[in-house]
């Protein structure tokens, strides 16, 4: 397993990492460009447009052409689309270009190019890790390292661009790019590093995603990206807004939040989850109300030390619940099917992104707890279908008996 996942794990940790170094800025660099927080909602959400739809072509190509080819394209346009964002950006702070044309190549280049080449990146990854394993606690642990990694991601990311930022809030912008060519040409020269996770035999069917084995995960998975998605994308107006900071500053306080999250997912998912060795159920029955508290705390939260404790009480709980919604759909189709179900759990992530932007931002401008009590209740949903649902139950069992006939 360690083999065939440590590429891709590799080519996670770097695109991830480029894309989070941009993440402090987002909010200071859009009001610099004059543009509304609907308006950074849009670039986020139709990069996840973007993503839904290349996911499910991604875990398709897989089976067709095989990991490197797929990641070479998701990371030329990955490249291609950090690079377009940094000289939008650029020429909109210089004033050579009004703020409607910094937003139409900014919707062009960091929306849909690189929102359909970073999918490629965890697609491969997931694929890969349910290829390499054969039951459910080594499944759980493999897609909980894909995890661990973004999560990493989330703490290199955000605390390097944070400080960058102070220094200039463009360097970020050059750097990202730079970093994804280099692991566009790294990928190139190592191809027999590369794995290929199709299995031998006819090509199975693809997977749908209203299958009754399967559609009750991906809700969970859905509303528990949900909830993320309508608090990520208004983290930087929040902390700018209830500490009266200036745009430096921001970056810098939005990196040292986002950093400590980024801590405690990855100690979760690279460390608790794999300790834990539990069901895929019990993960998302245990990781759900503690995130439900984690926005809690968020919504009363009026200091950076505050509101830090409470994205670090949210990871835990996001930590421990979406690794078992990862590896749920993967558990109940065969290995012959594992690039589409990848494509899927992929393209849930996406889906969450298209409305949690939008209704995120449109939910802070009307009142600013709004978006944080609205990912509360998208994360209690998620806990009652983990609950009750029927596929939530047979998984159970399923688990049930295999630790039964293990004794």
């Amino acid at each position: 397993m360690r083999k065939t996942m440590a590429p891709l794990l590799l080519a996670v940790l770097v695109v991830f990492s480029a894309q989070q170094l941009i993440t402090p800025i987002l909010a200071p660099l859009s009001r610099r460009l004059d543009l509304t927080e609907s308006q950074l909602g849009l670039v986020i959400t139709t990069a996840a447009i973007a993503l839904t739809i290349a996911s499910t072509l991604w875990g398709r190509a897989l089976d067709r052409v095989g990991v490197r080819k797929v990641l070479l394209a998701g990371l030329v346009l990955a490249t291609l689309g950090l690079t377009g964002f940094a000289v939008a950006s650029a020429l909109g702070l210089a004033e050579v270009l009004s703020s409607s044309s910094v937003l139409a190549l900014m919707l062009a280049t960091r929306s849909l190019l690189f929102g359909a080449g970073i999918a490629a990146l965890p697609v491969a990854a997931l694929a890969a890790a349910s290829a390499a394993t054969s039951n459910e606690a080594d499944r759980t642990k493999a897609v909980g390292l894909v995890g661990a990694v973004q999560g990493i991601s989330l703490v290199l990311g955000p605390a390097l661009g944070g400080a960058l930022a102070v220094v200039s809030l463009t360097l970020p912008l050059y750097l990202a790019p730079a970093l994804t060519a280099l692991l566009a040409i790294w990928v190139f020269a190592t191809a027999g590093r590369t794995p290929h996770v199709r299995p031998e035999g006819p090509r199975a069917a693809g997977v749908k995603p209203w299958d009754a084995r399967l559609w009750p995960f991906f809700a969970i998975g859905f509303l528990l990206y949900l909830s993320l998605g309508l608090v990520q994308v208004i983290t930087g107006f929040l902390i700018a807004d209830r500490l009266n900071l200036a745009p430096e500053k921001t970056a810098g306080s939005v990196g040292v939040a986002l950093f400590a999250a980024g801590l405690v997912l990855v100690a979760v998912q690279g460390a608790v989850v794999p300790k834990l060795a539990w069901p895929a159920v019990r993960l998302m029955r245990v990781g759900a109300p503690i995130a439900v508290a984690g926005f809690v705390l968020l919504a009363f939260a009026g200091q950076l030390w505050s509101i830090t404790a409470a994205f670090a009480v949210l990871a835990l709980g996001l930590g421990l619940a979406l690794p078992g919604f990862t590896a749920a759909p993967t558990l109940m189709v065969g290995p012959e099917q594992q690039g589409s179900v990848a494509g899927l759990v992929n393209a849930t992530t996406g889906v969450t992104f298209i409305v949690g932007p939008l209704l995120g931002t449109a939910l802070y401008e009307a009142e600013p707890t709004a978006p944080i009590f609205a990912a509360a209740g998208a994360a209690a949903g998620a806990l009652l279908l983990a609950l009750f649902s029927p596929a939530a139950r047979h998984l159970e069992s399923k688990a049930n008996e295999a630790v039964t006939v293990s004794k």
